[in-house]
């Protein structure tokens, strides 16, 4: 492996606006709302920003999109954009920057204002972007229909009848919906139950309306720093451990792909824990923030991630191992369930509750103790993803 970034770069404050429907707001609105928590909490203004990642997905072509409202003037500004992994992207740049010593100070952040948009998550994929023989194959179907064909394939390998698969997925939501019910900044606050899962209106089967993540607004920011800097900032930085990302694509070219595994998940995931020194992640990780944009895609993480052994996830959902009381806590905010998913923001979203966790400043939800989180944040849909995994401990 190349020279590692781990303990070179710490986070050092932290800012997340409320997710949700802001008609009443702006994009810049956001924007300011998520830095200015972060300026707070390191103790620092705009002035001391000497660099700036932005991940943003639909909202401008340049760093313009957050020099105006934060009046950051002719510095180094980035815009960064990498599917719905585009927030871990801005992070990642951001602590490579730092790392380097190129710079001493930076803010990571991102947004995306998608509810004055009319986007849905629904729409079918233009190709746009792709080279014309990607495109010339790129299914013409929808993410839910993608990861339906995810919970079909698993249920059918590991020998679940339709009844067995569906709850297991519900009890990944449910437990999702209660953890959110304990954060004042996810979009949804509101227990469910199973029979509300077994019973929604089917968006495509098996995934339910309670088996997928909704459409918000929100942004997040993060300041970072060389580490050896960090105790100047506040008592009790959170330094990063590793920063992978894995971008494939060929099992989109597969006749063979299995659809139970996403090999992005699996590989950046080891790099991560090669990178942090970790050698039994269900053991030394003590919690993870994952991609559930569907129910089928934390369970599938769980498995690329070593948390479950293959085919044995529904054995760790049904012993309470991922709640906040188990031993191995996931989506203890609430998760994409129920934050939604602007999709530049999400990804700082998640390192925003590992960030507080490992501070002890979660509230209701605080676990007892975590030494080390798990970001793992999914960009694009199987058989083809950007996976960025971020690994952060005290």
């Amino acid at each position: 492996m190349a020279e590692s970034v781990k303990d070179k770069v710490a986070i050092v404050g932290m800012g997340c606006t409320k997710f949700g429907e802001h008609w009443d707001k702006s994009a810049d609105d956001l924007i300011v709302d998520a830095a200015y928590e972060a300026f707070a909490d390191a103790g620092i203004g705009p002035e001391d920003v000497q660099a700036a990642w932005v991940g943003t997905m639909f909202s401008g072509a340049t760093g313009m999109t957050i020099s105006k409202p934060l009046k950051l003037q002719y510095i180094p500004i980035t815009r960064t954009e990498n599917g719905c992994a585009t927030g871990s992207e801005a992070v990642r740049n951001a602590a490579y920057a730092v790392a380097a010593g190129v710079y001493d100070v930076v803010l990571a952040l991102g947004y995306e204002k998608l509810k004055d948009t009319g986007y849905s998550g629904l729409a079918i994929p233009s190709g746009g972007g792709l080279t014309d023989t990607a495109a010339g194959v790129q299914p013409t179907t929808t993410a839910p229909g993608m990861f339906a064909v995810m919970a079909t394939r698993y249920f059918a390998r590991y020998g679940l009848s339709p009844e067995e698969g569906k709850k297991m997925l519900g009890m990944i939501s449910i437990k999702s919906h209660h953890n959110g019910t304990l954060n004042p900044k996810a979009h949804y606050q509101r227990e469910i139950n199973l029979e509300q899962v077994m019973n929604a209106p089917i968006i495509a089967w098996p995934l339910g309306l309670f088996d997928c993540c909704g459409v918000s607004d929100g942004a997040a920011a993060a300041i970072l720093c060389r580490a050896d800097l960090a105790h100047s900032f506040r008592p009790d930085p959170i330094r990063i451990k590793a920063l992978q990302i894995c971008v494939g694509g060929e099992n989109r070219f597969r006749d063979d792909y299995d659809y139970t595994h996403v090999e992005e998940i699996y590989r950046s995931g080891m790099g991560a824990y090669q990178e942090a020194g970790i050698t039994n992640p269900r053991e030394e990780i003590s919690m993870a923030e994952v991609h559930d944009c569907f129910s089928i895609t934390e369970a599938i993480f769980m498995e690329d991630l070593q948390f479950s052994p293959r085919g044995r996830v529904k054995d760790d959902i049904d012993s309470g191992l991922f709640t906040l009381e188990g031993g191995l806590p996931v989506q203890p905010d609430g998760g994409l369930k129920c934050f939604g998913h602007p999709i530049g923001a999400s990804g700082v979203r998640m390192l925003y509750e590992m960030y507080l966790q490992l501070q002890g400043r979660a509230g209701q939800r605080q676990l007892r103790d975590p030494q080390l989180g798990l970001t793992s944040n999914l960009g694009g849909e199987p058989p083809g993803c950007a996976i960025s995994t971020i690994i952060v401990g005290r």
